[in-house]
């Protein structure tokens, strides 16, 4: 683990007075000096003059945002029936809890049902071609 001591960073630390020339030009020089360090001398300057133009921001990007895609499948709260045949709610009807809106998702429809399944569940995903709005 490296260790500095304050006294020595303080030792090897100089700053240079702000000077202004004739061109409003202001110049600040910093340097650290360490000799135990593989690099010699770090020097930073910075120079102030006039600002460069701001760039010009176009308002088109901001107004013209593309429409949301549409909501995808039955809305929240709407009844539905199942045409799984594989499913034990098999035209059976029950509620749409939420609609995942990733159109990469296999089985984005959640259906809540009143009565369980052997399991003792009543929900389950069902794919938008394997519903049908009542």
């Amino acid at each position: 683990m490296a260790t500095s001591s304050l006294a020595s960073a303080a030792s090897s630390f100089m700053l240079s007075s702000n000077t202004i020339s004739n061109t409003t030009t202001r110049t600040s020089f910093i340097a650290f000096n360490k000799t135990n360090s593989k690099f010699k001398r770090l020097v930073v300057r910075a120079e102030e003059g006039e600002a460069p133009p701001p760039v010009a921001t176009t308002e088109t990007k901001e107004a013209v945002k593309p429409p949301p895609p549409p909501p995808i499948g039955p809305k929240r709260g709407s009844k539905v029936r199942i045409l799984r045949k594989e499913s034990y709610w098999y035209k059976g009807t029950g509620t749409v809890v939420t609609v995942d809106q990733d159109p990469d998702t296999r089985y984005p429809v959640v259906v809540r049902f009143n009565k369980v399944d052997y399991a003792n569940v009543s929900t389950n995903n069902f794919a938008l071609d394997e519903i049908q709005e009542v």
